[in-house]
């Protein structure tokens, strides 16, 4: 069969040739060597760039189509690297927005669960003998840096009358100290929250809302991490403690005893006492609380808010990144518009601070008042 087809083939052939046709073997175009060449190649660039384009795909569907969001930390401050001292990196920016949105900035403050009939003035010889029997001393804390957690809630009014200029501060340190710490053990953990969050690719709704009141808290626009970090951050110990000193003449001034303000903060339309021997038109009032906790936390979230103390909270974030601690001697150089004296103030601050070795506080810790809270810390 094949030669009978094979002679039929040549014999077509021929007939072909003599009616003037040109008959041509086919030849390939390209050898079949190159053309596994260029096979495999088109299938090695399929492959490259769908494993290439995955990753952008991924993550245009997770921020734009999909609908569980999530928080991802695609900031460039690592604060982890600032807790732990490490150096800056070249890249990184310690900018802070100007803009406060002041709508929720002291909620917190006057919503303490707590009337002034539940609070109860001790008198300074009550206090002196608590703090005796809870074996309470600042030469102790100085050496073994634990504070225990004893809160006084009001200032005693005869701290006026103690004529011994180191007893009347002693008992002032004592009561101010441990309100200074606890707030600052509370933003400490709330900067911990905040650097697990950021550091997870993806959070849980509760971590989602936390995140959100603290940008109300604190005051940030436009949800900005960066601002944020900034200002979630304690106040030295030191320059806390002689700030109330200043402002309250180591509570003896009237603010301080009706009002328990430490910290002589203005307010034009909350509730406050009005500074005697106030001009004509002058509407500012010094800030009153219900607590003398809620003065401390007051303070703090005013220097970590205000656009005033922004070159402050500049150099404080710095002083993390490079030195993992704070220097109070050196941001209290930063606190001249707290008063209207200016430079003058500082240099009394730091007065204050070296004759008092308040820098000694600085590194103090409050002991846990629960198992949990044990944990956490």
């Amino acid at each position: 069969m094949n030669h009978f087809a094979k002679i039929n083939i040549n014999k077509l052939k021929k007939f072909l040739q003599n009616k003037g046709y040109k008959i041509h073997k086919k030849q390939k175009l390209y050898p079949k060597s190159i053309e596994n060449f260029f096979y495999t190649t088109m299938i090695g660039i399929f492959f490259v760039g769908f494993f290439y384009v995955t990753p952008t795909l991924k993550d245009f569907y997770i921020k734009n189509l999909n609908k569980n969001e999530s928080v991802l930390n695609n900031s460039n401050l690592n604060f982890n690297r600032v807790l732990e001292g490490k150096d800056i990196k070249k890249n990184r920016t310690l900018n802070e927005s100007d803009e406060v949105e002041f709508g929720d900035l002291f909620t917190d403050v006057f919503d303490f669960d707590i009337s002034e009939k539940d609070t109860v003035r001790l008198s300074a010889s009550t206090i002196n003998q608590l703090f005796k029997d809870e074996d309470y001393n600042l030469n102790d804390i100085r050496k073994n840096k634990l504070v225990k957690p004893i809160t006084i809630d009001i200032l005693p009014s005869e701290i006026k009358s103690i004529e011994n200029t180191k007893e009347k501060k002693e008992l002032f340190i004592q009561i101010v100290l441990p309100l200074i710490l606890e707030e600052n053990k509370k933003i400490r953990l709330e900067r911990k929250t905040l650097f697990s969050i950021l550091n997870k690719n993806n959070n849980t709704e509760a971590e989602k809302n936390w995140l959100k009141s603290k940008f109300k808290q604190y005051g940030v626009a436009n949800k900005d991490l960066a601002t944020l970090k900034i200002r979630m951050d304690e106040i030295p110990v030191s320059l806390a403690i002689a700030q109330a000193a200043k402002e309250t003449g180591w509570g003896t001034s009237r603010f301080a005893q009706e009002g328990n303000a430490l910290f002589g903060q203005w307010t034009y339309d909350g509730e406050g006492i009005k500074p005697a021997g106030s001009e004509i038109g002058e509407t500012h009032k010094v800030m009153k609380f219900k607590i003398l906790k809620a003065s401390v936390r007051a303070y703090q979230r005013n220097l970590n808010t205000h656009k005033s103390y922004k070159k402050f909270r500049k150099v404080r974030a710095i002083q993390r990144d490079v030195y993992g601690s704070l220097n109070s001697l050196e941001l209290v150089k930063y606190l001249d518009k707290y008063a209207e004296t200016g430079i003058e103030y500082t240099k009394i601050l730091k007065q204050i601070i070296d004759q008092n070795k308040l820098t000694d506080f600085d590194d103090a810790q409050i002991l846990p008042d629960s198992i949990r809270e044990k944990s956490l810390v």
